[in-house]
């Protein structure tokens, strides 16, 4: 098997039964804030555009890049589609011009001519990505397999492993997120905070790699680099060790420094070798990978350069004065806070928008969504738990484009900032990524249907319900119990083992006791 890497979460796999291109993303995302690291832009996208198999993860935009896929990517490919709750992602690519499909059911395997199998898990809690995100597996005729993870966090990796030995195994290990970034925070929490995320980050993917076992691991998922002025700090060329965003080069340092040796960096261009017998090899686009990586500052200037122009002319493309933000927000937006039942009352009070001129810190409109009341008003004064900042071009601009997603827009683009009473607050998030009656009906049925787990397990001491709250995720791999308090390593939630409390999020307390109180079974 052969995976040419073509940047991020992008891949050309060459199988017995063709090829697959997988996630191919190559301009800026999320208001242009975000862009392939290393720059792929110099990649011969017409002809990896031929390949026999399209897979898109998600609908995230640093996944699926509609420019590459409209002007490059041939609509004659068969696209290899995850089993999704909503119709977006297939409707998306239809109306790209993609007809071909193969729909897959989550976990259960396809065989394709020549003898190749695949298989896709697909996640689909509303916390799931953009409504959902999923990995690819693939068998190729020889028996040679990998895992192609990329940014999902499955929480059980057994149906993956029960078809045999995974050869290589691609995950995400970087940040893919805006916390703690834009939190009006002083700097020295933010760093703590950041190197908390950071280092955690890299332990999950430890995790998943220790479950997968594959013989060779492959960074992949990130990070992006910000080439605009206001974000570049954002890179990790500052020696700031609170930094979410480290790059491949750093990341497998500290792999070989857990003990783990075979590691594989995929740079745009470089060409790998898998083979069933465990063997590996890599030629890569440069001499020195090191020598690469260790100029990467000089990379970085170099691509801001040669995007200045392209960053110029997205930020022309945002304003929309002739928009009436408030009077759209109420026609739109109020109609599915009406019908928001659990994720209004999960909130459970004001959240605020204060919206600024262009390039300026200037208020210029402050707007309520009042998720008590169902109203969306101007503000009146009054506290509110959460509390955003931004310019309001972008605001303008969502409303333009009718975008149904805030948090796979503006939120990932870190062009905000954000202050909140008390914990976080999972289901603002969910709210803004489901401003679709389709999103919103779905993530409303997904909550109504959660139930408490029945089954408690004992760890050092203490008894607690076997599964995560958050997203079920099996606390006895998933958990670690440290004086009193439980850490689900899947996303870093905590709760205090004697009260249930959890410390991270309302509405998500634990069943839980000292095992010695536990009523007898």
């Amino acid at each position: 098997m052969r995976i040419t890497g073509t940047g991020h979460a992008s891949m050309f796999i060459e199988t017995a039964a063709g090829s697959i291109l997988c996630d191919p993303w190559v301009n800026p995302a999320y208001f242009a804030s975000w862009f392939p690291f290393p720059d792929n832009s110099q990649l011969d996208w017409g002809t990896l555009g031929q390949a026999d198999y399209l897979y898109v993860s998600h609908l995230h935009r640093d996944h699926f890049d509609e420019e590459n896929l409209s002007e490059h990517i041939s609509k004659e490919t068969t696209v290899l589609l995850p089993e999704y709750p909503t119709s977006e992602l297939e409707t998306e690519l239809r109306a790209l011009g993609f007809h071909k499909f193969i729909k897959t059911v989550s976990e259960e395997i396809v065989e394709l001519p020549g003898g190749v199998k695949v298989m896709i898990q697909a996640l689909t809690s509303p916390t799931d990505g953009p409504i959902g995100d999923s990995s690819l597996w693939v068998e190729d005729a020889d028996g040679t397999r990998m895992l192609n993870q990329n940014d999902a966090r499955p929480t059980d990796m057994s149906v993956f492993l029960q078809h045999g030995k995974i050869h290589a195994h691609l995950l995400q290990f970087s940040g893919a997120i805006w916390f703690p970034m834009v939190y009006e925070l002083p700097d020295n929490a933010k760093r703590a905070f950041g190197k908390q995320k950071r280092e955690r980050g890299f332990d999950r993917s430890l995790r998943y790699i220790d479950d997968v076992k594959g013989d060779w691991v492959f960074p992949i998922a990130g990070p992006p680099c910000f080439l605009d002025d206001s974000l570049y700090q954002f890179n990790d060329v500052f020696g700031d060790e609170g930094n979410i965003f480290p790059d491949q080069m750093a990341y497998v340092d500290w792999l070989e420094e857990q003990g783990r040796k075979q590691n594989i960096i995929l740079l745009p261009g470089s060409v790998a070798e898998i083979s069933a017998d465990g063997s590996a090899s890599v030629v890569h686009p440069v001499d020195d990978l090191r020598e690469w990586f260790d100029n990467k500052k000089q990379h970085l200037d170099e691509y801001k350069e040669r995007m200045q122009p392209r960053l110029e002319a997205e930020k022309a493309s945002w304003s929309h004065p002739e928009i009436d933000v408030l009077e759209t927000l109420r026609e739109r937006i109020e109609p599915l806070m009406a019908q928001a039942e659990h994720i209004a009352t999960g909130i459970g009070g004001p959240v605020r928008f204060d919206l600024t001129a262009p390039d300026s810190d200037q208020v210029v409109e402050s707007i309520v969504f009042d998720f008590l009341e169902r109203k969306i008003y101007p503000d009146d004064g009054a506290k509110v738990r959460y509390r955003f900042r931004t310019e309001r071009r972008l605001i303008e601009h969502l409303l333009h484009i009718r975008e149904v997603d805030w948090v796979n827009s503006l939120f990932l683009s870190c062009r905000f900032t954000a202050a909140r009473i008390g914990q976080y607050n999972e289901y603002v998030y969910a709210f803004f990524k489901c401003l679709s009656e389709e999103r919103l009906q779905y993530a409303e049925g997904w909550y109504a249907e959660q139930r408490p787990d029945d089954e408690d397990i004992t760890v050092q001491g203490w008894q607690f319900q076997r599964r995560c709250p958050h997203l079920k995720a099996d606390l006895s791999v998933f958990g670690k119990v440290e004086d009193g308090v439980l850490t689900c390593q899947m996303h870093g939630w905590k709760w205090n083992l004697k009260s249930g409390k959890c410390m991270t999020s309302v509405g998500h307390d634990i069943r839980s006791c000292p095992a010695e109180e536990a009523p007898a079974s």
